[in-house]
Protein backbone atom coordinates (compact mmCIF):
# COMPACT_ATOMS: atom_id res chain seq x y z
CA UNK A 1 0.00 0.00 0.00
CA UNK A 2 1.25 3.79 -0.66
CA UNK A 3 0.25 6.71 1.31
CA UNK A 4 0.04 9.98 0.26
CA UNK A 5 -0.47 12.86 2.35
CA UNK A 6 -2.15 16.13 1.20
CA UNK A 7 -4.09 17.76 4.07
CA UNK A 8 -3.66 20.15 6.52
CA UNK A 9 -4.82 22.37 9.24
CA UNK A 10 -6.57 25.28 7.68
CA UNK A 11 -4.96 28.25 9.56
CA UNK A 12 -3.59 28.32 5.95
CA UNK A 13 -5.01 27.25 3.36
CA UNK A 14 -2.89 24.45 1.80
CA UNK A 15 -3.86 24.72 -2.00
CA UNK A 16 -0.55 24.36 -3.83
CA UNK A 17 0.22 21.22 -1.44
CA UNK A 18 -3.09 20.07 -2.70
CA UNK A 19 -2.84 20.18 -6.09
CA UNK A 20 0.94 18.69 -5.96
CA UNK A 21 -0.52 16.16 -4.32
CA UNK A 22 -3.16 14.93 -6.27
CA UNK A 23 -1.17 15.50 -9.28
CA UNK A 24 1.49 13.20 -8.24
CA UNK A 25 -1.59 10.64 -6.76
CA UNK A 26 -2.01 10.32 -10.38
CA UNK A 27 0.81 9.40 -11.52
CA UNK A 28 1.81 6.97 -8.62
CA UNK A 29 -1.88 5.41 -9.31
CA UNK A 30 -1.13 4.86 -12.49
CA UNK A 31 1.83 3.10 -11.95
CA UNK A 32 0.92 1.35 -9.20
CA UNK A 33 -1.97 -0.50 -11.39
CA UNK A 34 0.09 -1.43 -13.46
CA UNK A 35 3.31 -2.07 -12.31
CA UNK A 36 3.66 -6.07 -10.33
CA UNK A 37 6.19 -4.62 -7.53
CA UNK A 38 3.63 -2.47 -5.93
CA UNK A 39 0.49 -2.92 -4.72
CA UNK A 40 -2.18 -1.43 -6.18
CA UNK A 41 -4.18 0.54 -3.52
CA UNK A 42 -3.15 3.96 -3.27
CA UNK A 43 -4.61 5.75 -0.17
CA UNK A 44 -4.97 9.34 -0.22
CA UNK A 45 -4.80 11.60 3.17
CA UNK A 46 -7.48 14.58 2.38
CA UNK A 47 -8.59 17.41 4.97
CA UNK A 48 -12.27 16.67 5.05
CA UNK A 49 -14.61 19.38 3.70
CA UNK A 50 -17.72 20.08 2.18
CA UNK A 51 -17.98 20.89 -1.50
CA UNK A 52 -21.95 21.49 -2.86
CA UNK A 53 -23.39 19.56 0.02
CA UNK A 54 -20.83 16.91 -0.28
CA UNK A 55 -17.76 15.26 1.13
CA UNK A 56 -14.90 16.23 -0.65
CA UNK A 57 -13.56 12.38 -0.02
CA UNK A 58 -16.42 11.17 -1.36
CA UNK A 59 -16.51 13.28 -4.90
CA UNK A 60 -12.94 12.04 -5.38
CA UNK A 61 -14.25 8.43 -4.27
CA UNK A 62 -17.10 8.56 -7.02
CA UNK A 63 -16.16 10.94 -9.45
CA UNK A 64 -12.18 10.30 -9.40
CA UNK A 65 -11.03 14.10 -9.50
CA UNK A 66 -10.42 16.20 -7.21
CA UNK A 67 -13.03 19.00 -7.96
CA UNK A 68 -11.42 21.54 -5.32
CA UNK A 69 -8.01 21.15 -6.03
CA UNK A 70 -7.43 19.98 -9.02
CA UNK A 71 -10.65 20.25 -11.52
CA UNK A 72 -10.61 18.82 -14.74
CA UNK A 73 -7.81 16.32 -13.85
CA UNK A 74 -9.29 12.67 -13.75
CA UNK A 75 -7.85 10.36 -10.84
CA UNK A 76 -6.92 6.44 -11.14
CA UNK A 77 -9.79 4.51 -9.48
CA UNK A 78 -7.18 2.80 -7.24
CA UNK A 79 -6.74 5.86 -5.49
CA UNK A 80 -8.37 6.20 -2.10
CA UNK A 81 -9.58 9.38 -0.34
CA UNK A 82 -9.28 9.11 3.24
CA UNK A 83 -10.07 11.52 5.72
CA UNK A 84 -8.19 9.91 8.62
CA UNK A 85 -4.67 10.49 8.36
CA UNK A 86 -3.87 6.81 10.46
CA UNK A 87 -6.05 4.71 8.50
CA UNK A 88 -5.25 6.19 5.28
CA UNK A 89 -1.23 5.49 6.27
CA UNK A 90 -1.77 2.10 8.04
CA UNK A 91 0.16 -1.11 6.69
CA UNK A 92 1.91 2.15 3.93
CA UNK A 93 4.96 0.83 2.68
CA UNK A 94 6.08 4.22 1.21
CA UNK A 95 4.82 7.53 2.40
CA UNK A 96 4.87 10.10 -0.05
CA UNK A 97 4.67 13.67 2.13
CA UNK A 98 2.90 16.76 0.15
CA UNK A 99 1.84 19.41 2.95
CA UNK A 100 2.77 22.88 3.39
CA UNK A 101 6.10 22.85 5.69
CA UNK A 102 4.83 24.57 9.10
CA UNK A 103 2.29 21.46 9.10
CA UNK A 104 4.82 18.91 8.67
CA UNK A 105 5.09 18.61 12.67
CA UNK A 106 1.38 18.24 13.90
CA UNK A 107 1.31 15.44 10.81
CA UNK A 108 3.99 13.41 12.33
CA UNK A 109 3.13 14.16 15.93
CA UNK A 110 0.02 12.32 14.35
CA UNK A 111 1.86 9.63 12.67
CA UNK A 112 4.28 8.50 15.29
CA UNK A 113 4.01 4.87 16.55
CA UNK A 114 1.33 3.82 13.94
CA UNK A 115 3.65 3.62 10.89
CA UNK A 116 5.81 0.23 9.52
CA UNK A 117 9.04 0.80 10.77
CA UNK A 118 10.18 -0.46 7.32
CA UNK A 119 8.47 2.13 5.07
CA UNK A 120 10.32 4.66 3.52
CA UNK A 121 9.37 7.99 2.53
CA UNK A 122 9.75 11.03 -0.20
CA UNK A 123 9.01 14.66 0.48
CA UNK A 124 7.44 16.83 -2.39
CA UNK A 125 7.63 20.05 0.15
CA UNK A 126 9.64 23.12 -0.09
CA UNK A 127 10.82 24.28 2.53
CA UNK A 128 13.60 24.76 6.19
CA UNK A 129 12.75 24.88 9.72
CA UNK A 130 15.43 26.52 12.42
CA UNK A 131 16.76 24.08 14.82
CA UNK A 132 18.51 24.29 17.98
CA UNK A 133 21.46 24.16 16.25
CA UNK A 134 20.57 26.28 12.92
CA UNK A 135 19.32 24.70 9.32
CA UNK A 136 16.47 22.04 9.78
CA UNK A 137 15.45 20.37 6.97
CA UNK A 138 11.99 18.85 6.24
CA UNK A 139 12.99 15.29 5.65
CA UNK A 140 15.28 15.58 8.81
CA UNK A 141 11.82 16.36 10.88
CA UNK A 142 10.12 13.77 9.13
CA UNK A 143 12.85 10.87 9.70
CA UNK A 144 13.67 11.95 13.12
CA UNK A 145 10.33 11.86 14.50
CA UNK A 146 9.28 8.72 12.96
CA UNK A 147 12.05 6.42 12.68
CA UNK A 148 11.84 6.27 8.71
CA UNK A 149 14.64 6.54 5.70
CA UNK A 150 13.89 9.42 3.67
CA UNK A 151 14.15 10.91 0.08
CA UNK A 152 12.95 14.00 -1.54
CA UNK A 153 11.98 15.21 -4.68
CA UNK A 154 12.84 18.48 -6.24
CA UNK A 155 12.38 20.42 -9.35
CA UNK A 156 10.75 22.42 -11.78
CA UNK A 157 7.45 20.74 -11.61
CA UNK A 158 3.97 23.74 -11.90
CA UNK A 159 0.94 21.03 -10.53
CA UNK A 160 -1.29 21.88 -13.16
CA UNK A 161 1.01 21.18 -15.82
CA UNK A 162 2.18 17.91 -14.41
CA UNK A 163 -1.58 16.86 -14.16
CA UNK A 164 -2.06 17.97 -17.65
CA UNK A 165 0.85 16.27 -18.77
CA UNK A 166 3.16 18.17 -20.25
CA UNK A 167 7.08 17.36 -20.30
CA UNK A 168 8.73 18.24 -17.36
CA UNK A 169 11.76 17.20 -15.38
CA UNK A 170 12.15 16.38 -11.40
CA UNK A 171 15.17 15.27 -8.90
CA UNK A 172 14.79 12.45 -6.25
CA UNK A 173 17.32 13.03 -3.76
CA UNK A 174 18.44 10.00 -2.33
CA UNK A 175 20.96 8.96 0.40
CA UNK A 176 19.96 5.33 -0.57
CA UNK A 177 20.09 5.09 -4.25
CA UNK A 178 17.93 1.65 -4.23
CA UNK A 179 15.07 2.91 -2.69
CA UNK A 180 15.61 6.23 -4.82
CA UNK A 181 15.67 3.62 -7.87
CA UNK A 182 12.24 2.04 -6.72
CA UNK A 183 10.41 5.45 -5.96
CA UNK A 184 12.00 6.40 -9.48
CA UNK A 185 9.75 3.33 -10.69
CA UNK A 186 6.73 4.58 -8.73
CA UNK A 187 6.77 7.86 -9.56
CA UNK A 188 8.49 8.51 -13.44
CA UNK A 189 6.19 8.67 -16.49
CA UNK A 190 6.78 9.38 -20.01
CA UNK A 191 6.25 12.81 -19.54
CA UNK A 192 7.16 13.16 -16.02
CA UNK A 193 11.47 12.47 -16.17
CA UNK A 194 13.10 11.83 -12.87
CA UNK A 195 17.14 11.91 -12.36
CA UNK A 196 18.10 9.90 -8.70
CA UNK A 197 20.91 11.71 -6.98
CA UNK A 198 22.64 11.20 -3.75
CA UNK A 199 22.99 14.86 -2.67
CA UNK A 200 19.54 14.89 -0.87
CA UNK A 201 19.92 17.49 1.19
CA UNK A 202 21.56 19.97 -1.25
CA UNK A 203 18.40 18.60 -3.71
CA UNK A 204 15.84 19.81 -0.89
CA UNK A 205 18.02 23.17 -0.25
CA UNK A 206 17.52 23.71 -3.58
CA UNK A 207 13.57 23.23 -3.20
CA UNK A 208 13.54 26.06 -0.37
CA UNK A 209 15.84 28.48 -1.51
CA UNK A 210 14.25 28.86 -4.72
CA UNK A 211 11.41 30.53 -3.56
CA UNK A 212 13.05 33.04 -1.64
CA UNK A 213 15.12 34.34 -4.96
CA UNK A 214 11.67 34.69 -7.16
CA UNK A 215 10.52 36.72 -4.79
CA UNK A 216 13.46 38.69 -5.65
CA UNK A 217 12.61 38.49 -9.17
CA UNK A 218 8.86 39.57 -8.33
CA UNK A 219 10.38 42.85 -6.45
CA UNK A 220 12.49 43.65 -10.02
CA UNK A 221 9.04 42.78 -12.01
CA UNK A 222 7.48 45.25 -9.97
CA UNK A 223 9.86 47.80 -9.90
CA UNK A 224 10.07 47.71 -13.95
CA UNK A 225 12.99 46.25 -14.54
CA UNK A 226 13.46 43.59 -17.47
CA UNK A 227 14.96 40.05 -18.38
CA UNK A 228 18.23 41.65 -18.18
CA UNK A 229 17.74 42.26 -14.65
CA UNK A 230 16.02 39.64 -13.41
CA UNK A 231 18.84 37.00 -15.07
CA UNK A 232 21.45 38.84 -12.44
CA UNK A 233 19.38 37.98 -9.80
CA UNK A 234 18.88 34.03 -10.71
CA UNK A 235 22.47 33.91 -10.97
CA UNK A 236 23.28 35.89 -7.89
CA UNK A 237 20.79 33.63 -6.29
CA UNK A 238 22.01 30.24 -7.50
CA UNK A 239 25.22 31.97 -6.69
CA UNK A 240 23.76 32.58 -2.83
CA UNK A 241 22.08 28.99 -2.85
CA UNK A 242 25.44 27.27 -3.47
CA UNK A 243 27.27 29.00 -0.61
CA UNK A 244 24.30 28.12 1.57
CA UNK A 245 24.40 24.66 0.23
CA UNK A 246 28.47 24.34 1.34
CA UNK A 247 27.90 25.64 4.79
CA UNK A 248 24.93 23.87 5.82
CA UNK A 249 25.13 20.43 4.12
CA UNK A 250 25.86 17.61 5.07
CA UNK A 251 28.40 15.93 3.31
CA UNK A 252 29.72 16.69 -0.38
CA UNK A 253 28.18 19.30 -2.37
CA UNK A 254 28.84 19.37 -6.13
CA UNK A 255 28.01 21.73 -8.66
CA UNK A 256 26.44 18.79 -10.66
CA UNK A 257 23.20 18.75 -8.09
CA UNK A 258 22.67 22.28 -9.18
CA UNK A 259 22.30 21.90 -13.04
CA UNK A 260 19.58 19.21 -12.07
CA UNK A 261 15.57 19.84 -12.20
CA UNK A 262 15.88 20.93 -8.61
CA UNK A 263 18.80 23.30 -9.53
CA UNK A 264 18.88 25.68 -12.33
CA UNK A 265 15.70 24.66 -13.45
CA UNK A 266 13.15 25.05 -11.03
CA UNK A 267 14.78 28.41 -10.30
CA UNK A 268 14.31 29.32 -13.54
CA UNK A 269 10.33 28.35 -13.47
CA UNK A 270 9.85 30.28 -10.50
CA UNK A 271 11.26 32.78 -11.08
CA UNK A 272 9.52 34.30 -14.15
CA UNK A 273 5.94 31.98 -12.88
CA UNK A 274 4.59 31.51 -9.60
CA UNK A 275 2.59 32.68 -6.99
CA UNK A 276 5.95 34.12 -5.50
CA UNK A 277 7.00 36.14 -8.02
CA UNK A 278 3.42 37.35 -9.01
CA UNK A 279 2.59 38.62 -5.01
CA UNK A 280 5.96 40.34 -4.83
CA UNK A 281 5.69 42.13 -8.14
CA UNK A 282 2.25 43.29 -6.98
CA UNK A 283 3.88 44.36 -2.91
CA UNK A 284 6.64 46.87 -5.53
CA UNK A 285 3.92 47.99 -7.31
CA UNK A 286 1.36 48.90 -4.87
CA UNK A 287 3.01 48.92 -1.39
CA UNK A 288 0.40 47.02 0.37
CA UNK A 289 1.68 44.52 2.44
CA UNK A 290 2.67 40.95 1.99
CA UNK A 291 -0.22 39.79 4.42
CA UNK A 292 -2.39 42.48 2.46
CA UNK A 293 -1.34 40.43 -1.04
CA UNK A 294 -1.89 37.15 0.34
CA UNK A 295 -6.02 37.99 1.13
CA UNK A 296 -6.24 39.56 -1.65
CA UNK A 297 -4.56 37.31 -4.50
CA UNK A 298 -4.05 34.03 -2.59
CA UNK A 299 -7.46 33.70 -0.37
CA UNK A 300 -4.82 34.18 2.69
CA UNK A 301 -2.57 31.18 1.63
CA UNK A 302 0.63 31.83 2.79
CA UNK A 303 3.55 32.55 0.45
CA UNK A 304 6.56 30.07 0.78
CA UNK A 305 9.37 32.72 0.01
CA UNK A 306 8.56 34.96 2.60
CA UNK A 307 8.43 32.56 5.33
CA UNK A 308 11.56 31.17 4.16
CA UNK A 309 13.55 34.25 3.76
CA UNK A 310 12.71 34.56 7.74
CA UNK A 311 13.76 31.14 8.86
CA UNK A 312 16.85 32.10 6.90
CA UNK A 313 17.75 35.18 8.43
CA UNK A 314 17.55 33.83 11.97
CA UNK A 315 19.84 31.18 11.13
CA UNK A 316 22.32 33.14 9.29
CA UNK A 317 22.29 35.89 12.12
CA UNK A 318 22.79 32.95 14.48
CA UNK A 319 25.77 32.00 12.71
CA UNK A 320 27.10 35.83 12.05
CA UNK A 321 26.52 35.51 8.24
CA UNK A 322 23.82 37.82 7.13
CA UNK A 323 26.32 39.42 5.35
CA UNK A 324 27.84 36.82 2.89
CA UNK A 325 23.82 36.65 1.62
CA UNK A 326 22.64 39.96 0.46
CA UNK A 327 20.49 38.99 -1.38
CA UNK A 328 18.57 36.84 0.72
CA UNK A 329 18.67 39.15 3.70
CA UNK A 330 17.38 42.12 1.38
CA UNK A 331 13.98 40.16 0.58
CA UNK A 332 13.81 39.31 4.60
CA UNK A 333 14.51 43.29 5.42
CA UNK A 334 11.87 44.49 2.49
CA UNK A 335 9.19 41.70 3.43
CA UNK A 336 9.13 41.98 7.20
CA UNK A 337 11.40 45.15 7.90
CA UNK A 338 9.65 47.71 6.59
CA UNK A 339 13.15 48.98 3.43
CA UNK A 340 11.12 49.62 0.22
CA UNK A 341 11.58 47.64 -2.44
CA UNK A 342 14.14 49.74 -4.51
CA UNK A 343 16.48 48.77 -1.76
CA UNK A 344 16.61 45.62 -3.72
CA UNK A 345 18.60 47.19 -6.76
CA UNK A 346 20.65 48.48 -4.37
CA UNK A 347 21.23 45.13 -3.36
CA UNK A 348 22.27 43.89 -6.71
CA UNK A 349 24.29 47.01 -7.47
CA UNK A 350 26.27 46.24 -4.65
CA UNK A 351 26.74 42.24 -4.17
CA UNK A 352 29.79 41.28 -3.57
CA UNK A 353 29.88 38.81 -6.55
CA UNK A 354 30.81 42.01 -8.65
CA UNK A 355 33.85 42.59 -6.22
Amino acid sequence: MIFCSEGGARTASPLRAERRGSAIAKIVGSNAAQLDKFDTTVNMWVFEEEIGGKKLTEIINTQHENVKYLPGHKLPPNVVAVPDVLKASADADILIFVVPHQFIGKLCDQLKGHIKKEAIGISLIKGVDEGPDGLKLISDIIREQLGIEMSVLMGANIANEVAEEKFCETTIGSKNLAHGQILKELMQSPNFRITVVQEADTVEICGALKNVVAVGAGFCDGLGYGDNTKAAVIRLGLMEMIGFAKLFCKGAVTSATFLESCGVADLITTCYGGRNRKVAEAFAKTGKSIEQLEKEMLNGQKLQGPQTSAELHHILKHKNLVDKFPLFTAVYQICYEGKPASDFITCLQNHPEHL
